[in-house]
């Protein structure tokens, strides 16, 4: 009977353990090992993300898109010989003509060096005079006059050479324009090729630009075109295109454009940042615009993540009008489509990932009873 005993009890005890892994199976309730987890595999939450849902926007008459204000004529002047500074001639910020002096350097040296060149050349002009006419009476070799008359050519082109130095040591503006602030001041010595003052034409000023290579059959030059900077924002300025790029972006899939616009009284400035409304000879119309932000690239190809049955789905487009923050899209997408728009770029992103999109900032906290705090218990009613 010992020996029966021996043998039941490990029987017994591997029974039991079962009976409680059984009671902790699925079946159990929420505190059990297997109870109710619905989130990815592997036990990871749903990847917290913010999307909107798509809705058809009107599209204002024409293309709209952005730039940057750049100058029609911009040029740092610079030295092309070394000197001494010994005259600025205009204000810092003002206005200059075309071959209006702006810097003047120490000439002394230059102006030496042409009156010596002129001095030589007067003394090789009588020579060759004088070789002239001892030529004639055959009182002296052909050979020697032909000296005379190449060292003539000779001391002429260093006359030629010293004056041409000498007009270097005085800087001017090759168009009219605005000087910005000097970079030196007088008796500063400067290098040949050293950044004295920038000069910009401010009128016309240009905006450049790019369009969808689909819009391109709506672009050419003469085109009307209205922009708006942040500097005036009750205030439209009016241009013409002026040049297209023969050559797409194989980046963007965009082309570059520049436009210029009349600025008499120079309130545009090169650098602000422009908005821009091209008139294409269009109605409005209803377009799927999706926040720039969620556009994402592989190579030549475009895409969003959308949101389908709580899961990220790859989707992908292809895009038409730019607006500030907004581009459209032309195919790829439907109204109603949930898009993300921040979260998209994490490298966990994946097609098929289980993801949670954010309540919308701002919100009401859902409505309910208040939850009861850690370790008091519920009065019964």
């Amino acid at each position: 009977m010992r020996r029966i005993a021996t043998i039941l009890l490990p029987g017994l005890l591997v029974l039991g353990v079962l009976g409680v892994l059984s009671a902790c199976g699925p079946s159990a309730g929420p505190g059990g090992l297997g109870g109710g987890h619905s989130g990815p595999p592997g036990g990871m939450p749903p990847l917290p993300v913010e999307a909107v849902t798509l809705k058809l926007q009107p599209l204002a008459a024409g293309l709209q898109t952005v730039g940057s204000l750049r100058a029609d004529e911009s040029v740092v002047v610079r030295p092309e010989i070394a000197g001494r500074i010994s005259k600025i001639h205009f204000t810092e910020g003002g206005h200059v003509a075309a071959g209006e002096p702006l810097f003047t350097l120490d000439g002394s040296l230059g102006q030496a060096s042409l009156n010596e060149a002129a001095a030589n050349l007067e003394n090789s002009r009588r020579a060759a005079e004088r070789a002239q006419q001892l030529v004639a009476q055959k009182l002296i070799a052909q050979s020697d006059y032909d000296k005379a008359r190449a060292q003539f050519g000779v001391d002429q082109a260093r006359v030629a050479s010293a004056r041409a130095m000498l007009s270097k040591m005085t800087l001017s503006a090759p168009f009219p324009g605005q000087v910005g602030l000097r970079e030196v001041s007088v008796g500063d010595f400067v290098n040949v090729g050293q950044d004295l003052v920038k000069l910009v034409r401010l009128d016309p000023i240009e905006v450049d630009f790019s369009v969808p290579e689909n819009a391109l059959t709506q672009i050419r030059n003469g085109q009307k075109i209205n922009v708006g900077v942040d500097a005036y924002p009750n205030d439209v300025f009016s241009g013409t295109v002026v040049a297209i790029d023969p050559a797409i972006d194989a980046t963007t899939r965009s082309a570059k454009l520049r436009a210029q616009i009349a600025n008499p009284d120079g309130r545009l400035r090169p650098g602000q940042f422009a908005k821009l409304q091209l008139d294409t000879g269009t109605g409005n119309v209803d377009a799927l615009m999706v926040p720039e932000q969620a556009l994402m690239q592989d190579g030549d190809v475009r895409f969003v993540y959308t949101i389908v049955a709580g899961k990220a789905k790859r989707a992908e487009v292809k895009t038409g009008v730019r607006v500030p923050g907004l581009v459209q899209v032309v195919t790829g997408l439907n109204a109603g489509d949930v898009v993300i728009t921040a979260g998209q770029t994490k490298p966990i992103m994946h097609e098929g990932l289980d993801v949670k999109p954010l309540p919308p900032e701002g919100s009401a906290p859902p409505s309910g009873p208040p939850a009861q705090p850690s370790g008091t218990a519920a009065k019964q009613g």
